[in-house]
């Protein structure tokens, strides 16, 4: 590979390569771009508004749902590791490409994971986008380190299954990879899109409440026709950056015993909960769009991850929880405060979700 390709961002440089080019770009106010993006006349993929620094309050819920979720996340990121080990392998590494960005924290410890049992790894972090695809230049990269049948994909979560449609559609037709459903392994599949998931359960995944301070600093992927994409690194976040404390806090709790019985216990697939997920994800999306008179289905933005997201850098207009005493929606319930944003309590209603954010129409 060119080497002006190898970077790691703020992750140790043998936890992940970023397949990606560094840039500089104008940024765009969040209300502007979003008149863009609804508009049509932009993608989201040619513009980033500033990732600001996280309140103190904000860390603080980070912190403490780092300490309640570390043990569950250092279990789970096991058991995916032993079920990825054990599936049958062409000669050479296993390939872990992390979908950039929320894939990444997961991909890196998946990668230590699976090196403490002994197989060799190569990891990735690549651009995937909505609409576009995935980096094509960036996966024939891969490719030249990891026969295609070694390449597992990862990501932090589903939410609606936007992604993993994606990835499904740029990979039809490609030499190596199975019809269907590609390889993708999440921590949460909250629609029933994954090939691998450690729990289809919605619950506050530590580092689905940050983005560049617990991904490598890095920005979300901008698209390129002429290459590789390209991202920013966010340097003035650098002081407030969890990326390595985060990964070592989790990896540190491994022990042989928790090793050993993941790999008595390993995650395993249930397609007929896959089924299921993928009824109740899109009935709920539909009723949604009824009820609140949405054009688009990306303006539904379910999961506590994506709605604590969608909070932070789009334009909302209503939040739904299931309970608004349920500790997983804190920070959700804070974030809606301070922006003046109404909460409505709907109990199962928005089953398998948690919550859900539905992004405001601009006219």
């Amino acid at each position: 590979m060119d080497a002006d390709t190898l970077f790691s961002g703020s992750y140790a440089p043998e936890d992940i390569t970023f397949l990606l080019r560094k840039t500089v770009i104008t940024l765009t106010p969040v209300a502007e771009k979003e008149a863009w993006l609804q508009s049509g006349q932009r993608h989201y993929s040619e513009m980033l508004s500033e990732e600001t620094v996280p309140t103190p309050e904000h860390m603080a819920i980070y912190a403490e749902a780092l300490q309640d979720g570390k043990l569950r996340l250092a279990r789970e990121v096991l058991a995916l590791a032993a079920a990825i080990a054990a599936q049958p392998a062409a000669a050479g590494p296993i390939g872990l490409v992390s979908l950039v960005r929320a894939g990444c924290p997961l991909g890196v410890l998946l990668r230590r994971a699976l090196v403490r049992m002994g197989r060799e790894v190569r990891h990735f972090g690549v651009s995937i986008i909505r609409d576009r695809g995935l980096d094509h230049a960036a996966l024939t990269l891969v490719e030249r380190e990891c026969p295609p049948e070694n390449i597992y994909f990862v990501d932090g979560w589903t939410g609606k299954g936007a992604i993993s449609g994606e990835l499904t559609r740029t990979l039809a037709g490609r030499d190596g990879y199975a019809e269907g459903q590609p390889r993708l392994t999440v921590l949460a599949d909250l629609c029933g899109t994954s090939w691998l998931a450690a729990s289809c359960e919605d619950w506050l995944i530590p580092f689905g409440l940050l983005g560049a301070p617990v991904a490598g600093l890095i920005s979300r992927s901008l698209w390129a026709d002429d290459g590789l994409h390209k991202c920013m690194l966010w340097e003035s976040l650098r002081h407030a950056d969890q990326t390595r404390s985060f990964v070592d806090t989790v990896s540190r709790l491994w022990t042989d015993e928790m090793l050993a019985e993941a790999q008595r216990h390993p995650a395993v697939a249930d397609p007929e909960a896959r089924v299921i997920l993928r009824q109740q994800s899109a009935a709920l999306v539909g009723r949604l769009m009824r009820q609140f008179g949405v054009d688009a289905s990306n303006r539904i933005k379910p999961g506590i991850a994506e709605a604590t997201r969608a909070l932070l850098r789009r334009v909302p207009e209503h939040v739904l929880v299931g309970s608004r005493a349920d500790r997983d929606v804190r920070l959700l319930l804070g974030l809606a405060a301070r922006h003046d944003i109404p909460v409505e309590e709907a109990g199962e209603a928005i089953l398998p979700y948690k919550a859900v954010t539905i992004i405001r129409k601009v006219r």
